[in-house]
């Protein structure tokens, strides 16, 4: 789990997980009922059938992605008020 928030990070890699079922199963399906027709259009429409779950990949990693971001930029935040507290303690001369 790469997400600090387990609830969120639960539903979002849950989520991730049936998004791959989703390729894997509108590839293969796909291709099952093509494959009697034409090899290369078989491939073609597996490719097609498995858009839908590739494009739901893209955007949950899209949002893990923008969640690590955004928590590593409070982390970062955190410290250069520490920082800023520390220089206003003892300022240089």
């Amino acid at each position: 789990m790469r997400l600090g928030n387990k609830p969120l990070g639960f539903v979002i890699n849950f989520l991730l997980g049936v998004a791959w079922a989703a390729v894997l199963i509108g590839a293969v399906t796909s291709f099952l009922s093509f494959y009697h027709n034409s090899f290369f259009f078989a491939i073609i429409s597996a490719f097609v059938g498995a858009l839908p779950g590739l494009v739901a990949v893209l955007l949950l990693e899209h949002i893990i992605t923008n969640k690590e971001k955004h928590l590593e930029l409070k982390k970062q935040t955190k410290l250069l008020e520490q920082i800023l507290r520390e220089k206003e303690k003892h300022p240089l001369k």
